[in-house]
């Protein structure tokens, strides 16, 4: 049986290295998703609270226009 070949040390260092960082990037890369997750999803309710603002602005822009017809009528 011949004998196997031997993988220098300095490879199998460099790989375990090289194996790690990957794990910390994509921990990292994973906080950071999460964090933009979670601002999407407060924009999300901020913009729902603004459409229903928009919507409470017209309704009284448009009382006013009324009450406004009626006191040109009674004068």
């Amino acid at each position: 049986m011949e004998a196997m070949r031997k993988i220098p040390v300095a490879v199998i260092v460099a790989l375990a290295v090289q194996t790690v960082g990957g794990l910390i990037w994509a921990g990292g890369a994973a906080a950071r998703i999460a964090t933009l997750e979670e601002r999407v999803g407060e924009q999300r309710l901020v913009a729902e609270r603004l459409a229903r603002l928009e919507e409470q602005s017209l309704a009284t822009r448009a009382a006013v226009e009324r009450v406004e017809r009626r006191l040109e009528g009674s004068t």
